[in-house]
């Protein structure tokens, strides 16, 4: 069992990867774009989660849950990869146009955090595994207060919302608060007491449990064992080529991201078939289920089970935030 996170004296992995894509692939660049419909989409969920919020209010508790896990777990993990497209300004090209379209897909999240995740998530990709810097890597009390236990693992998951809240204070170069964050809250709030107030708590709580489903103890949260725990070390990205990509907009497909932050989720899928010498050689996950199933059993995978460095190259992608 890890009892601490790797060291890896070398820079992160996807830059030198994309430099060989293009040299190899120059007609890879025709997949850089946005994607304007991904705002339809938005539109569309919102108002499916809004809508189901309403028809449960008066239903009885289980039927929400129900609902919530086998529905609106899907729904509001498909709104936190819209976020992440307007993160990376892939959906219209003005920032501020991004900016609102990130803030509307965090509507039925009941906790605001479209903004803030833009920032710490660009970071992440600037500097993969710089632990003063990368937010998805874990805090070292977190990862030794879980351990390798199954119940530490699966209540980690569970309430994985709040732990990612506990890291943003040790990332001190990092901009927590704006006027945006300030919109963001505003609106998400706003929503949450209209459920409330004319709805009823039932309808909240709908909106509350496919929050903590879509990111936690259900298959989708899979997603973020997926992304860079380490089932084949020393390789530190995966991906994912299963069938939940559909209604997750193939926000399985990691690796390409990371070496194409630029690509929208559409064209993902073409980034791979394009270049498959580079991609078919890489371990992924065709499971979400079964890797939930491993991390959860898996004594030798925990929260330390991830790559760190000291490295900071690429500074410049700092002008996106």
């Amino acid at each position: 069992m890890p009892t601490d996170f790797i060291f890896s004296p070398t820079g992160e992995p996807h830059k030198e990867r994309t430099k060989a894509i293009l040299r190899d692939h120059p007609e890879v660049r025709g997949l850089i774009g946005r994607n304007p419909w991904s705002a339809l989409v938005i539109v569309a969920v919102v108002a499916l989660q809004l809508g189901l919020a309403w028809t449960l209010r008066d239903k009885p508790w289980w039927a929400v849950a129900l609902v919530a896990y086998a529905v609106g777990a899907f729904a509001n993990h498909a709104m936190y990869v819209m976020i992440h497209e307007a993160s990376h300004n892939l959906i219209f090209k003005q920032r501020a146009a991004n900016y609102v379209m990130g803030i509307l897909a965090d509507i039925p999240n009941v906790i605001p955090a479209a903004i803030s995740f833009r920032s710490y998530h660009l970071k992440h990709h600037a500097f993969q595994g710089v632990y003063e810097l990368d937010a998805d890597i874990p805090n070292r009390w977190e990862a030794k207060l879980i351990g390798g236990w199954s119940l530490g693992k699966a209540l980690w998951l569970l309430l994985f919302p709040l732990f990612q809240v506990t890291r943003p204070p040790r990332l001190r170069e990092v901009k927590f608060l704006s006027g945006w964050t300030l919109a963001n809250w505003a609106v998400v709030f706003a929503v949450d007491a209209l459920v409330f107030v004319l709805w009823g708590p039932k309808a909240l709580l709908y909106l509350v449990f496919s929050f903590f489903f879509s990111i936690g103890l259900h298959p989708l949260g899979a997603r973020w064992i997926q992304e860079h725990y380490l089932v084949a070390s020393p390789q530190e990205t995966y991906s994912y080529y299963g069938l939940l990509n559909i209604p997750a907009f193939n926000v399985g497909y990691h690796n390409e991201h990371h070496d194409f932050a630029s690509i929208p989720w559409h064209n993902l899928p073409k980034l791979k078939a394009m270049a498959p010498e580079y991609y078919d050689t890489l371990k992924a996950h065709k499971s979400w289920t079964l890797l939930l199933l491993r991390w959860i059993f898996d004594r030798e995978l925990n929260l330390f089970s991830r790559v760190i460095r000291k490295e900071r190259a690429g500074l410049a992608v700092e002008a996106q935030i």
